[in-house]
């Protein structure tokens, strides 16, 4: 089952905005739209048993609206992104600001909407903060990418100065499904885009449109000179892999570096890759899953110079967030690749063994909530984003006394 058939169908952070307490913001520096939840003890705050331990859950912020991504600021405040186009700011008791002046207007149709968002590597320094979103035009609609600098104002209302639009999906297409768009930085400063096919399979092997495609682009939107097809004739220059149907999950592997991706399949055939530069990872051609009439898709499992998965699931999760678990608060999970899952509605975890998984685990089912992005806290805990017309905010703990 698809994603786009479910479309049918306290911790207390610091005190401090850029360096001014919160209580010298004034009065207007956070309207409150939503109350905070998930004191220990709540029903939000049950256990969850694993199989290292019993976990609980908090929520953190709830009242949102198709919640897709969340981002940390360097304070421990959260940026998160709403389906239908607004980006806000949770505080540190859980509630939220007003949404986040200078936002471009969001095609908000199916999948699309405002969808990830990421700091800058010296967002400290520069203030700077990229957002995915899905943008209409000639021809329909696309995804596109968003650079911003995030300030206040005087009475300490946040919003985004000095907007540009640095990437937009060529061409723009009708239709509401397979955005793909999370975004992901390298380590050498580049930003990788993910790309869906937006629901026209065979677009994801023509090299001259950016159509399910995985892209890397210089901070400002430029190519840069190492890209695999930079001097190629006919072939986009953004591109760095192909072949792709519709990838939401994006983490960089924290030993080696290398970006993971996780891709929606069509019946059954999700995906964990790694992609490597210029290579052809086959959807179409070939795939793990069928349609969703039960017709076979293309020429079957494998064919030569087209890339295989780390990692595949039949019958489909639906996955989307993804994140390497870096922290020390469960220090059993330390390595391991963390996903949520919409269809299935729960949480997987993945054990690895270089680029291999060599076991899986599915945790929080009982919760049943979509999970669309997963993230790890720089207390070492691990967020998630539920979507749905209530979203929330969670944040998994082991269960036990904490310093928190």
């Amino acid at each position: 089952m698809r994603d786009e058939a479910a479309l049918k169908a306290r911790r207390p952070w610091p005190r401090l905005v850029e360096g001014r307490p919160l209580a010298a913001m004034g009065a207007l520096a956070l309207v409150l739209l939503a109350t905070p939840a998930g004191a220990d003890g709540s029903p939000n705050a049950a256990p969850h048993q694993t199989e290292h331990g019993t976990v609980r859950l908090q929520t953190v912020a709830d009242g949102l609206e198709h919640p897709w991504a969340i981002a940390f600021l360097p304070d421990g405040r959260l940026l998160v992104t709403e389906r239908p186009g607004r980006l806000r700011i949770v505080a540190e008791d859980g509630r939220l600001s007003v949404p986040v002046a200078g936002v471009p207007a969001v095609y908000a149709e199916g999948q699309g909407g405002l969808l990830d968002v990421v700091l800058d590597p010296r967002f400290s320094d520069n203030k700077l903060i990229y957002f995915s979103f899905s943008e209409a035009g000639n021809g329909g609609a696309g995804t596109a990418v968003g650079r911003g600098r995030l300030i206040y104002d005087a009475a300490g209302m946040a919003q985004l100065d000095d907007v540009t639009v640095i990437f937009r999906q060529q061409p723009k297409v009708r239709g509401g499904l397979h955005f793909g768009s999370r975004l992901a930085f390298g380590r050498d400063g580049t930003l990788f885009v993910t790309l869906g096919e937006r629901y026209q399979r065979e677009r994801a092997q023509r090299p001259g449109e950016h159509l399910g495609k995985l892209v890397r682009i210089s901070t400002d939107g430029t190519v840069p000179i190492d890209n695999p097809f930079a001097n190629t004739p006919g072939t986009l220059p953004e591109i760095y892999s192909l072949g792709h149907r519709n990838v939401q999950g994006a983490a960089l592997h924290p030993v080696t570096g290398r970006l993971w991706t996780i891709e929606h399949g069509a019946r059954g055939g999700d995906e964990i890759n790694a992609p490597e530069a210029g290579k052809n990872y086959g959807w179409p051609i070939i795939t793990y899953g069928v349609d969703y009439s039960g017709a076979r898709i293309g020429e079957g499992t494998a064919k030569e110079g087209l890339e295989q998965p780390l990692y595949y699931w039949d019958p489909s999760i639906a996955p989307s967030g993804a994140a390497f678990y870096t922290g020390t608060r469960f220090p059993a999970w330390h390595g391991n690749l963390f996903v949520g899952a919409l269809k299935s509605r729960l949480l997987v975890r993945l054990e690895l063994d270089g680029t291999r998984v060599v076991h899986e685990e599915r945790l929080l089912a009982d919760l049943q909530e979509r999970i669309r992005d997963v993230r790890v806290g720089p207390d070492g805990f691990l967020y998630l984003a539920t979507d749905s017309p209530a979203g929330r905010i969670l944040r998994l703990k082991p269960d036990g006394p904490s310093d928190d």
